[in-house]
């Protein structure tokens, strides 16, 4: 059971950095971006292969995150040059990233670092177990990538990014290039999904092609969770709301799985989960008003 409970909160909290991104497009820039089904994987393919291919760990968690960066910028400037919306144009990005990331990994659909040195061998070495190790290290990158973008969002460009997904005709009303601060947005967004997935390759010990499949609803799913549980009383506690929901999403599917759930249902529980999420607004406010009626 120790373990159970460990392995599920690391997980949540490698998981958390791609629901930070998600969060950042989806509340923050108000944009539905499907591009980090293709970012996540993209991040687990370059670090896989770069570990593959004698470089640092740490150096390769960089270099998925440059990955990452580049694939929001190809997605902001085909929604905001060519004028392809948001959508579509995240469409378009996960798409080509398929092929993409096939070619990082050598035209291979999965690509394997077993028994080489990861982000989380160091502090394994100390005498952690490799669950332990994982939750250690995690819990250090999420604590200082959290503190990064709360300083970040607090400048006057992250303020301006945060405005255009506000209100965008007020923000440009004052001079500020929308232009500009959705590409930042998407860029940041997606070099975390990125950054996320090199975690979970390496925490896996492989990258897969596929894994990014129903990435979007993961995010979603954390998001929504950590905003009805934990509230969003402003920018901080936002922050923290998504990484302690994408923990207890990790719980909630660790829960089933212990009780005898077929794994190939969970994408299943996983929409049942969201819809059920995004619904308790409506169903809050529904009782609120029956109580006053009757009041």
């Amino acid at each position: 059971m120790y373990n159970l409970v460990i392995s599920t909160i690391w997980q949540g909290l490698l998981w958390s950095l791609m629901a930070l991104g998600v969060y950042l497009t989806y509340r923050v820039l108000d944009i539905a971006d499907l591009t980090v089904e293709g970012s996540f994987p993209l991040g687990a393919a370059v670090a896989i292969s770069m570990i593959a291919a004698g470089f640092n760990p740490w150096l390769a968690v960089l270099g998925a995150f440059c990955a990452g960066m580049l694939a929001g910028v190809v997605t902001g400037l085909l929604h905001t040059k060519l004028q392809i919306p948001a959508l579509l144009a995240g469409i378009l990005s996960m798409i080509a990233l398929y092929s993409i990331n096939l070619r990082v990994m050598g035209n291979k659909a999965n690509l394997s670092i077993l028994r080489m040195d990861t982000v989380f061998t160091p502090f394994m070495n100390l005498g952690l177990s490799k669950n332990e190790g994982i939750l250690v290290c995690g819990l250090l990158v999420v604590v200082v990538i959290v503190l990064i973008i709360y300083w970040f969002f607090g400048t006057e460009l992250g303020a301006a990014i945060r405005a255009t997904g506000f209100n965008k005709q007020m923000i440009r009303a004052q001079g500020v290039n929308t232009d500009i601060t959705v590409i930042l947005g998407l860029l940041i967004s997606n070099g975390l999904v990125a950054v996320s997935g090199a975690l979970v390759g390496q925490s896996q010990g492989y990258a897969d092609v596929g894994m990014g499949t129903g990435t979007i609803v993961t995010g979603l799913a954390s998001l929504i969770i950590g905003e009805v549980i934990f509230g969003t009383r402003s920018f901080k506690n936002c922050l923290i709301s998504v990484v302690l929901g994408s923990i207890l999403y990790r719980g909630v599917i660790a829960f089933v799985l212990w009780l005898g759930m077929n794994p190939n249902d969970l994408k299943l529980l996983t929409a049942i989960i969201v819809a059920i999420a995004l619904s308790l607004p409506l169903m809050k406010n529904k009782l609120s008003a029956k109580k006053k009626g009757v009041a």
